[in-house]
């Protein structure tokens, strides 16, 4: 994914706590409403960033709300997302605002770990992580002394290889692409 919608904008956050807020609201009838929503959240995310139609399909402004709609629902449909997760993308839909899904998707992530007293990595890949790879970069952040970590994946095929990896207020940039920079400096500084 090369670029995508700031997590930090306004609309973002503030539909992030509209859907947190109508999460609360199901917790007395559906128990498992909020974890169901998040994972759906972070479900249709991961599909914006690993690339393909999908994210140039949620920017596309010619396409008509009608279309948008039915092609969204059919999609989160087969997903099996939860059924407010699809409410939500039909008033996305509605308001012209399905391109801000990715930054939604990250905003209530980051709320929702901030409520839970957990901390959200940021880790971008060149290519889809393995189970065993999550696994091992939470082993690592936790040996760091960051506690109850959870990955925020994003796959951008720019950075060729390795990992860049934002948590708090630290960046860790251990890219191929980085790599190659610090080393084009380098030998232009020699030179």
């Amino acid at each position: 994914m090369a670029e995508t919608i700031s997590q930090d904008t306004p609309v973002a956050e503030r539909y992030a706590l509209a859907l947190l807020g109508r999460a609360d609201d199901l917790r007395a009838s559906d128990p498992g409403a909020l974890d169901a929503i998040a994972a759906g959240l972070a479900q249709l995310a991961r599909m914006a960033g690993e690339g393909g139609a999908f994210p140039a399909f949620l920017s596309d402004p010619r396409l008509s709300a009608k279309d948008q709609l039915s092609a969204v629902m059919a999609l989160a449909e087969r997903a099996g997302v939860h059924r407010e997760v699809r409410n939500f993308l039909g008033v996305l839909v509605q308001n012209r605002r399905l391109s801000a899904l990715p930054g939604v998707a990250a905003a209530f992530g980051a709320k929702l770990a901030q409520r839970r007293g957990t901390q959200v990595a940021h880790v971008t890949s060149a290519f889809p992580l393995s189970d065993v790879q999550r696994a091992g970069i939470v082993a690592r952040l936790t040996e760091s002394g960051y506690s109850g970590v959870q990955l925020d994946e994003t796959v951008d095929r720019a950075i060729l290889g390795g990992l860049i990896v934002r948590i708090g207020s630290r960046l860790y940039d251990n890219s191929i692409k980085s790599k190659l920079q610090r080393l084009q400096y380098a030998m232009k500084g020699a030179a």
